[in-house]
């Protein structure tokens, strides 16, 4: 892979700062914080394509735009723990046949802790002699000094040595968040940025009155950091395993005014609005909680029009936003009723078009 334009790095950043200001200047927006990434190694997940030629294999990636295979050896996008096994992995897999055989991708999930998963995905069944073999891959990559997860994937099955998970463990403002991450679901894929988008969260939300409401929580990323800025916090997941992982994230960061449900923004919603009963909103008291403050971080086709009326009804709206025109179309709606008070744009995704952001919305 080419090295990465890092000389041009800050005037990339100033670019996407003048086109997200230009784009919620008609929301009389303040003045943007701007929050850089590392200027390589900052992305903790990478996927490949396994690439066989004759008795050699190699990672490679398609090109968008012409579909052809480039071979990956390096990976400055990614982080230094998922360089260093890259170039560890492929010369052990290479000595089994049975670990070669039909490989056809492998995903890397790594923390700032020092840990990664590796799942490597066939096109075969797999069987014990598999799972000896990757047994002993993993022994010799501990002993490299790896601390390592093994995962084989096939149709249909998911083979975990041990466990499908890793513990980050990320520091904000001085103090140390433990997230657990488990294989194949989201997290966020810039640990540095996130810790930063945690911190300017937590400052908007400082002082807070009453209770917070979170839609779309994942493994509790936000709502764990926030917790501390409010008398409780309810917040809704819809993924099994994201719910489960925040279920420990609560313990292990030991929160103890946090309530997760499992339920889609949509669900919850109707809830909320009286249009459906749920079961597991049963002895979950909702008239008890007094949220004058709600989060949201959507998935990229923003909200959906009943869920902006629904987060229209609390007098201030944190909302973070992967895709800065659905965010706009969002913004027609709840500036109607709230002004934006603080904004932000943070570089997740340095070298491309891609703009995390974040408004700070205060009732009118």
């Amino acid at each position: 892979m080419q090295a990465l334009p890092i000389e041009k790095y800050d005037e990339l950043l100033a670019e996407k700062r003048q086109k997200l200001t230009a784009l919620l200047a008609p929301f009389n927006a303040p003045e943007l914080a701007v929050f850089d990434s590392p200027k390589q190694h900052y992305r903790m997940r990478a996927e490949f394509r396994v690439w066989h030629q004759d008795d050699d294999f190699y990672h490679i990636m398609f090109d968008r735009q012409t579909r052809k295979p480039y071979r990956i050896d390096h990976f400055p996008i990614a982080s230094q723990l998922i360089n260093e096994m890259m170039q560890a992995l492929l010369p052990l897999l290479k000595q089994q046949t049975i670990l070669k055989h039909r490989l056809f991708q492998i995903d890397y999930l790594s923390t700032l802790s020092n840990k990664i998963i590796v799942s490597l995905l066939y096109h075969k069944v797999l069987d014990e002699q598999w799972q000896q073999a990757a047994v002993a891959l993993r022994q010799t990559l501990q002993q490299q000094g790896f601390d390592v997860q093994i995962i084989g994937r096939a149709s249909k099955q998911k083979i975990c040595l041990d466990q499908d998970y890793v513990d980050e463990i990320l520091p904000v403002n001085g103090k140390e968040y433990i997230y657990r991450q488990v294989e194949n679901s989201f997290t966020q894929p810039n640990a540095v940025v996130n810790g930063k988008m945690l911190q300017w969260a937590i400052d908007c939300t400082q002082n807070s009155q009453g209770d917070l409401l979170e839609l779309y929580c994942g493994n509790g990323n936000f709502s764990i950091a926030l917790a501390q800025n409010f008398r409780n916090v309810l917040a809704t997941e819809i993924a099994k395993p994201s719910v489960a992982a925040a279920q420990f994230n609560i313990a292990a960061n030991h929160i103890d005014n946090l309530q997760i449900i499992r339920m889609s923004a949509e669900e919850f919603t109707q809830a909320m609005n009286g249009m459906r009963a749920f079961n597991r909103l049963k002895g979950i008291d909702l008239q008890a909680y007094d949220c004058n403050t709600i989060f949201v971080d959507p998935p990229r086709a923003g909200l959906d029009p009943d869920t902006v009326k629904l987060v229209q009804q609390y007098d201030r709206i944190l909302y973070i936003s992967c895709n800065p025109y659905t965010l706009c179309d969002n913004l027609q709606t709840l500036c109607q009723t709230h002004r934006i008070e603080r904004a932000a744009l943070f570089d997740q995704f340095p070298y491309t078009e891609h703009m995390e952001s974040g408004v700070w919305l205060i009732r009118k």
